[in-house]
């Protein structure tokens, strides 16, 4: 924190003289100027020797967090909560995005309404970022954050580390200004080109702290494990080593926590879902669990992962792989002849995979499209398959009936080279098996949900609330202007109704703007130690059971049920589990989302650099693609294979365009107008693979 900043946090508390603002902050010149510089500049006033800030600042002023900086303004988010409040640029004081800072709330001299700050100090700095190194005049260099890319933070030359203008790099702030171009920066970090998308992704996982390595404690405790299962630790577990269970995944997928097996019963089918047995091995005080809690969950992008686990775990002893000995714990579930639970019952337990089982190899024995190599591969399970598939299709049924939504997200997948660059993206298929194994899930995930919240243990739920009715009526407004109804019986519809909403627009071109318009409508699931549904899933119950390598959540209700199901009591486990349930389900959320950007961010990265490729006149460069959505600044295209790229309104229309109820640019002069949903074939016309961005021109 900067002297200025910390007189002013000292003086609002209360006026101070001289002599006390050198007894808490030193006898140093320093002091003595930055008073004069502040109260020159009309920031303090000074009276019978006592500084004080002026009264109509300091009766405002509040705690808030800088959440966006941009050219000439910023925004500041209260701690306490309320609207963010607008920053002019010359308000800042050279705050950046992730600082605490005491602001002052004024009135927006335009309009009443709009809260309005000014930045008074910088209570708490963040002082690392990463960003694309630039030329500046002079031939200096300087970083573009990537929170901020218009907030050049210039670098000492003395700390450029080497730095060349066009890398990606990470800096840590040196000297604080007042004004941003004061700032000055030393390189800590250099990750490569920012041209190319590898080197991005290096700078989005440094600067969310997330990392491959694990601590050395952590490693050597993963290696102490043993690999061999001894006799001591299959006392008291189910052996299902003589059922026909295997795994069934993505051809890629080397960390399996999840395997399947089915019975024929007199009632109807006895489904085994059998998870990895994580918690045998992740000890609650152990360095691996502290680890694994830190992470939270582990990160997928492109061809890569940034386990939650050691590889030892996650690859390893933990991996339900092809023919080897693997401790499980699993959820044994009586269905009647129409799908339907009737009992559910939870034991630890060893299996033997038969088969590493693919879904594009399922999907084919399903469809007739297999080859003999592949039917021979699964001859040991085909009756299995026949059964899970015809139980499959009763699910799917009842899931139609309870209505819960799917909502199409369009994943993507993408295909890198052997120098890591990205050469090819495709819209990710799902078929039957995906599907299959999806229910399956769904069903013992719903089984210990339920279990526990009739037990009333401590456990950590998947919560998924209802939306608010004012999103509910923003939705319609959107809907409505696109010539969509959304019917429902209430002020918030239920699942099945947006279900049948989504259904209505499946596979046509409004399918992007109605599922991305509901998505952003709900409330966002996370973790919580109360049970309260999963309105997406129109589920009561609802956990997550089924991958304890790769989430934390799972791994922490696992060390609860394995005590429940060893005769443990309900009031002994609250004793024991109720604080651990809470810490577990608020950091699983805060990893979640931190994931779930860099998995996004990252995905961005690579699209672009494959679309640099085709930017020129090059035949292949003409894409037939879809208005995604539209702003006052142009129109969103996405493509077939899920890229997405803007096409600026400049480039649509020599003419002002108009925005229309946020569904349609028109132009007034041409009557001719883009709405969601129309079609529109472009070229790739410019990218930036540092921030993920593609610029489409129109083809025609």
């Amino acid at each position: 924190m900067g002297i200025k900043s910390k007189i002013i946090k000292e003086i609002q508390k209360k006026p101070r003289s001289l002599r006390e603002l050198k007894a808490k902050l030193g006898n140093d010149k320093k002091v003595v100027r930055a008073l004069e510089e502040l109260t020159a500049r009309g920031r303090l006033t000074q009276h019978a020797g006592m500084y004080a800030i002026p009264d109509a600042r300091a009766a405002q002023a509040e705690e808030c967090e800088i959440v966006k900086v941009a050219e000439k303004f910023g925004f500041a988010r209260p701690v306490a909560g309320g609207p963010d409040l607008f920053i002019p640029g010359r308000a800042l004081r050279g705050a950046l995005p992730g600082d605490t800072v005491l602001a002052a709330r004024s009135r927006h001299p335009r309009d009443a309404d709009s809260p309005e700050g000014e930045v008074l100090a910088v209570l708490k700095e963040q002082n690392r970022f990463t960003g694309t190194v630039v030329q500046v005049d002079g031939g200096r260099l300087a970083l573009a954050p990537d929170v901020c890319p218009a907030c050049l933070l210039p670098i000492k030359k003395s700390a450029d580390g080497g730095a060349r203008a066009g890398e990606k790099a990470a800096v840590e702030l040196i000297e604080r200004g007042e004004r941003h171009d004061e700032h000055r920066a030393g390189v800590s970090m250099r990750f490569g080109s920012a041209e190319e998308a590898r080197h991005c992704v290096k700078a989005l996982l440094y600067a969310a702290g997330l990392s491959r390595h694990f601590p050395q404690s952590v490693k050597e405790e993963a290696k102490r494990i043993p690999a061999a299962i001894t006799e001591e630790e299959l006392a008291g577990r189910r052996d299902f080593r003589a059922l026909p269970v295997f795994t069934i995944d993505a051809a890629e997928t080397k960390d399996m926590d999840d395997a399947v097996s089915v019975e024929r019963t007199p009632a109807g089918y006895r489904l085994g879902v059998h998870i990895a047995d994580v918690s045998h091995y992740v000890r609650p005080g152990s360095a691996l669990d502290a680890e694994a809690l830190a992470r939270g969950t582990s990160v997928y992008y492109a061809d890569s992962v940034i386990p939650m686990l050691p590889r030892a775990l996650s690859n390893g002893i933990c991996s339900l792989n092809e023919g080897e000995d693997r401790l499980t714990f699993s959820c044994l579930l009586e269905l009647d002849e129409d799908g339907h639970a009737t009992n559910a019952a939870f034991a630890r337990s060893v299996i033997r995979s038969r088969v590493k089982g693919v879904y594009s190899e399922i999907n084919a024995l399903w469809n007739g499209g297999a080859s003999e190599a592949v039917r021979a591969r699964y001859a040991a399970v085909e009756p299995e398959l026949a059964l899970m598939y015809e139980l499959y299709g009763k699910l799917a049924a009842l899931r139609a009936q309870r209505g819960a939504m799917e909502i199409e997200s369009g994943e993507a997948k993408l295909t890198l080279d052997e120098e890591g660059r990205c050469v090819d993206v495709q819209r990710r298929a799902r078929g039957d098996a995906e599907r299959m194994i999806e229910e399956f899930m769904l069903l013992a995930n719903t089984a210990a949900a339920s279990l526990a919240r009739r037990r009333g243990i401590p456990f950590v739920y998947r919560v998924h609330e209802e939306p608010k009715p004012e999103r509910i009526e923003a939705l319609k407004t959107m809907l409505a202007a696109a010539g969509v109804e959304l019917r429902c019986a209430g002020a918030v519809p239920t699942a099945k109704e947006l279900a049948a909403l989504l259904n209505q627009t499946r596979g046509t071109g409004l399918e992007r703007m109605v599922h991305t318009g509901v998505l952003r409508s709900m409330a966002k699931a996370k973790y919580e130690p109360l049970p309260k549904g999963h309105f997406g899933l129109a589920l009561s119950d609802y956990a997550h059971f089924t991958s304890p390598i790769r989430r934390y959540p799972d791994l922490a209700i696992h060390r609860i049920l394995a005590e429940l199901c060893a005769g443990a009591q309900a009031g002994a486990l609250r004793g024991k589990y109720e604080a651990f349930a809470a810490e577990a389900s608020q950091q699983s959320s805060l990893c979640e989302v931190r994931a779930m950007q860099v998995e996004r961010d990252a995905e961005a990265c690579y699209k672009a650099e494959f679309m640099r490729r085709f930017i020129g006149d090059a035949a292949d460069n003409v894409w037939e693609g879809v208005i995604s959505s539209v702003t006052s600044f142009g129109a969103y295209v996405e493509l077939p294979n899920t890229v997405e790229g803007l096409v600026r309104a400049a480039a649509l229309s020599e003419h002002p365009l108009t925005l229309t109820e946020d569904c349609a640019l028109y132009d007034a002069q041409t009557g001719r107008s883009w709405r969601i949903g129309d079609s529109l074939r472009v070229r790739a016309a410019a990218v930036n693979v540092a921030c993920g961005q593609v610029d489409f021109v129109p083809a025609d």
